[in-house]
This record gives C-alpha cells, structure tokens and sequence, in this order.
C-alpha cells in the first residue's frame, strides 16, 4: 500500500507530542493526536490506524481534516441538541436543598417537596420531580 504522509509543521509536531505526554486527555483526542503524529513519522495508514486500534479509513479521515483545519479537528465541535436546562449553580443549589433539614412535618424531602421549593426560592421557573431526581442523581446523592 502506498505510504500517504503528512508533514506536520514543527510547532504542530511539539504541541502533539505535548498533549499525548500529558495523561489528562480523553481517548478519542489521544487516539487522533498519535495517529498524526504516526502519519508524520512515515507509518502507512493501514498500520497507524492498527495501532490505534481504528479502521484506515478513519485515520484517512482525521489526515484530510488535519490538512483542512489543522489542529482543531482534535477537538469535537459542539453538537447539536436541546441546551442543558439547569446550569451548575441551579443544580448545587438544588443539591444543598435537598441536603438541607426538611420542612416542618415531613421526615424527609421527596422529590416533589424539592421541585416545589426550588420553584418558591426562583431557582428555576418551573421543574419536575423527575427533573429532581435526574439532577440529584448525578450528585450520588442518597437522598432519591
């Protein structure tokens, strides 16, 4: 199979080999930042996406849109879909709600008691028990 190189600039080549020391970085980012830098180092791509464990036709993938974007093409662009409804601060307040003392003559928070709280001190306009619940489950809390 015919070689198909790539030549990285060198402020490129650094900042790859950078970014893959590191350790802190997600798999996917990994995989595309080694593949590169394979390609530059004269791996066919049969045998880059092999030790990436991926098919050629995804490193071809991740070569062409290097040479389109340059290093952007790393990173995922954001994707499309509904926004979060609760950002961080509504739900930790949410959580230190529910981690609060109950009201008076109810042992416990439910997850209704909470939506109708959150809804009296504006944390959010309106809000579902389950909503509740999907946002103190994230926290491990034990109070669902």
């Amino acid at each position: 199979m015919k070689k198909q190189h790539i030549k990285l600039t060198e402020i490129d080549e650094r900042y790859l080999i950078t970014l893959t020391s590191k350790g802190q970085l997600s798999a996917r980012v990994f995989r595309r930042a080694t593949a590169l830098l394979q390609l530059h180092h004269g791996t066919t791509l049969s045998a880059a996406a092999q030790n990436v464990k991926v098919v050629s036709q995804t490193v071809s993938r991740w070569r062409d849109a290097y040479l389109e974007s340059g290093l952007q093409f790393l990173f995922d662009r954001e994707r499309a879909g509904r926004p979060h409804k609760f950002d961080g601060n509504q739900r930790a307040r949410l959580t230190a709600l529910a981690c609060s003392a109950a009201p008076r003559g109810y042992a416990r928070w439910s997850l209704r008691l909470l939506a109708d709280r959150a809804v009296e001190l504006a944390l959010c306009e309106n809000i579902s028990k389950s909503a509740v619940r999907a946002v103190l489950k994230k926290t491990n809390s034990s109070r669902i």
